[in-house]
């Protein structure tokens, strides 16, 4: 016959194994209060870590932004603010257009 743990060496009823470990009121009262540190522990653990996860998801998004703008002046395509200063200057008359006016 093999032991608990599978080993065959080992049988269950050799003695070594005692299941009659009986535990008081207060041995119970410790382990719910250690399980509700570590239960404690690991939800400030997980609000960290989503913290943390929607900082690394900003941080992402900021640095594709700065690549895409960064790539734009390199190959001299205006920006998405230089294109809409383009836009409003072109609106605006030119000075040529303002001295034939004012002539």
């Amino acid at each position: 016959m093999s032991g608990p743990n599978g080993d065959p060496n080992i049988s269950s009823e050799d003695g070594i194994i005692n299941d009659d470990d009986e535990f008081g009121e207060e041995e119970y009262a410790a382990i719910n209060s250690m399980l509700d540190q570590i239960n404690s522990y690991l939800d400030d653990l997980e609000e960290r870590n989503d913290a943390l996860n929607g900082k690394l998801h900003e941080l992402l998004e900021s640095n594709r932004q700065a690549r895409l703008d960064f790539r734009a002046q390199l190959l001299g395509s205006p920006t998405h603010e230089e294109h809409h200063a383009v836009e409003q200057e072109s609106s605006l008359p030119s000075e040529q257009e303002q001295h034939e006016e004012n002539h």
